[in-house]
């Protein structure tokens, strides 16, 4: 695209405020785009040389075509270089500027006139306030750090973490074919540079740090895209969404926080979500050097046995069996081992690597080829015997490339947690596609990460909207008839104003009764719901004390569902300021107040999303009988799950709606209270 050729691929590019002051970022971005094949335009008013080369006054004074301009001036000569940039025709500016929008009131209005003049001019803005941009495919580097060559796109909001990511990954032997760096976001933004990397050749895994998102849905898009692509979107973020700044007026608001909305988005999206620079770096390693598991059996080669048993308890952490060997296997293993060695799972080498470093590529060879399992963790101290000697250093290296080559050969699923890990045998594993990682805690984490599934949303996520009469009420009545007319069931009910209208009511309405005050949304926490009520005493005198205490308009009388054998939910649907709609589900009663035991999707969500959802529950077990009880209709649950989330998306106007609980039966499943906000 024009964005791309012009901002990653420019015939040439200028560096306004090109400078000699190694305090300057100038000086660094002038430095760098010198050292690149794009041929550069140093642009100074005030110096005829810079760095030993040749300056020019203003952009447009270089007489050529400018691609890109790079614009490392003081914020009240920002809008003046921009001008003359645009003259030129530069297509493509970075803003390495700070002092503008970030600061917010009148600074943000003027980054605003700035970016639709750029527009008007054909051209387009990364930044400002941001630490350029490279691409080492083309030869571009107009970026104030090093950042080593390999095959990630890094697109950050912080030069600072892109600096600590990209010392990481060079200790990993990894390395960027693309960096971005985002700053204000003032124009070219996180989805538009997500897309270009997707059609990048050079790239084939995209890292992410993004303080703020201004589409969710336009970036879940994206990821889905990019893993469509082969190329997976590893997302750092921080504060996860505006959501983090609302009032939680109910239970959904409050278990939908703002870091399980990106995680759900995430899963909806096929893509990972690291806590920190460390994890997202050990998952790139994951996503590009070791083959997803086909199950989760491990066998665990260790030159050691407390190597060989941290790793077994790691591994025993994540939902991965280090089990015996079958009685075949092991005779293989033993075959391979002195007598006083472990050659059950883990395998303890027991000093067998000092004297024959070959058995590591050997066991590697056959576990890895063996139907019992399905990916080999190495542990310990390979890479580490060259302190004893030239001859062993060299054989590990070769003890090294053998293992890359039998990986190679299998396609099994591998990865080694070494003690040495930046060792010439390491960086050999490194540098083969061998995934090394220096904490056995980080490969277990990874190798569980890589067992998660694709993307899980609809095709029709994003773009869920049916032409329906908005709502207009929010109240529990309101909510409960509207949800009734969807396809929601509810129990038989009637809404009265006066005892003569109660009396005739419950006549119709088989005992035992619940009366409910119709309130706000908090009627039950005032006291304003009385259930059991088996007969007309009982029931007018709820109905007397409830008028005297909170004088209630009106009053719902209820026929109560049988909950011999219910199971309770709590069902949620809220919109999202970043990510739209988004579904919640749990199991009710304790585990919602206490254990929190929920799962989150974006939505809509079909049927069998929402079935996923519930049968993924924690305590998922009590749904399938449990103690004698008889198993309760998932199906009809998902349902009501199902269908409030198709309600959300067609009506902008709600902002939220919960059933709490929803009784699961045996046969069905019935709201029996309801909750719905109005935007």
């Amino acid at each position: 695209t024009p964005l791309t050729e012009a901002l990653f691929n420019p015939s040439s590019l200028a560096i306004v405020g090109a400078s000699d002051d190694p305090t300057k970022y100038g000086a660094w971005l002038a430095a760098r785009a010198l050292r690149g094949t794009i041929p550069v335009h140093l642009v100074n008013a005030a110096r005829s040389t810079v760095l030993g080369h040749p300056t020019v006054p203003t952009v447009s004074a270089v007489g050529g075509q400018v691609d890109l301009a790079v614009i490392a001036v003081r914020a009240d000569r920002f809008e003046e270089a921009v001008d003359d940039a645009l003259v030129s025709g530069v297509r493509a500016l970075v803003g390495i500027t700070a002092g503008l929008g970030e600061l917010g009131g009148g600074r943000l209005a003027h980054q605003a006139e700035v970016v639709e003049r750029i527009r008007r001019s054909g051209g387009r803005l990364l930044g400002p306030n941001c630490l350029g941009v490279l691409d080492h495919s083309t030869g571009l580097d107009a970026s104030v750090n090093d950042f080593p060559h390999g095959s990630i796109a890094l697109i950050s909001q912080s030069g600072n973490v892109a600096i600590d990511v990209g010392i990481r990954l060079a200790e990993a032997g990894l390395g960027l074919s693309r960096f971005a760096s985002l700053g204000n976001q003032a124009d070219i933004g996180l989805v538009e540079l997500i897309d270009s990397c997707v059609d990048h050749d050079q790239t084939q895994a995209i890292a992410v740090y993004c303080e703020g998102f201004i589409d969710g849905r336009a970036f879940v898009r994206s990821a889905i895209r990019a893993a469509q692509a082969g190329k997976p979107v590893v997302l750092l973020t921080v504060g996860r969404s505006a959501g983090s700044r609302r009032a939680a007026a109910s239970h959904t608001g409050a278990l939908t926080s703002p870091e399980a909305v990106v995680q759900a988005a995430c899963q909806a999206a096929g893509a990972q979500l690291a806590a920190s620079p460390a994890q997202m770096v050990d998952l790139l390693q994951g996503l590009l050097r070791i083959r997803p598991p086909a199950g989760r059996r491990v066998a665990v080669i260790s030159d050691g046995g407390g190597h060989g048993a941290l790793a077994s308890d790691a591994l025993a952490a994540r939902g991965f069996e280090v089990v015996p060997f079958g009685t075949e296997l092991r005779a293989q293993v033993a075959g391979m081992l002195p007598p006083h060695a472990t050659s059950a799972n883990p395998i303890d080498l027991a000093g067998a690597g000092e004297r024959d470093l070959d058995v590591f590529a050997r066991l590697s060879d056959l576990l890895g080829r063996s139907p019992e399992v399905d990916a080999v963790v190495l542990t310990g101290a390979l890479g580490g015997y060259h302190v004893y000697g030239p001859e062993l250093g060299a054989h590990e290296v070769h003890v090294a490339r053998e293992i890359v080559a039998i990986v190679a050969g299998s396609g099994s699923s591998y990865a080694a947690h070494l003690i040495f890990p930046q060792s010439p045998a390491a960086q050999v594993l490194q540098a083969g596609g061998i995934a090394v990682f220096r904490d056995v805690d980080a490969a277990a984490w990874v190798l569980d990460r890589l067992t998660r599934p694709d993307a899980s949303c609809p095709d029709d996520l994003s773009e869920a909207r049916l032409p329906q009469a908005p709502v207009s009420g929010g109240d529990y009545w309101s909510a409960r008839t509207f949800l009734e007319s969807a396809g929601i069931p509810f129990p038989k009910a009637a809404r009265v104003t006066t005892a003569a209208e109660l009396a005739r009511a419950s006549e119709q309405l088989d005992p035992p009764w619940a009366l409910k005050a119709l309130l706000d949304s908090h009627k039950s926490d005032r006291g304003g719901v009385v259930l059991g009520l088996a007969g007309p005493e009982p029931l007018q005198a709820a109905w007397q004390r409830l008028r005297a205490t909170l004088g209630p308009p009106s009053f719902s009388i209820e026929q109560m569902a049988d909950t011999e054998h219910a199971v309770e939910l709590i069902v949620g649907v809220r919109r999202d300021s970043t990510f739209d709609v988004v579904v919640l589900v749990g199991l009710g009663g304790l585990q919602t107040e206490v254990l929190r035991d929920t799962a989150l999707a974006l939505g809509p969500v079909d049927v069998p999303t929402a079935m996923r959802m519930i049968e993924g529950l924690r305590g998922a077990a009590i749904l399938g009988g449990f103690r004698g009880r008889p198993a309760v209709d998932v199906a009809a649950a998902a349902r009501i799950v199902s269908t409030l989330s198709w309600l959300l998306a067609a009506h902008p106007e709600i902002r939220e709606i919960e059933c709490n609980p929803v009784l699961v039966l045996p046969e069905g499943a019935i709201a029996v209270d309801a909750r719905m906000a109005l935007a």
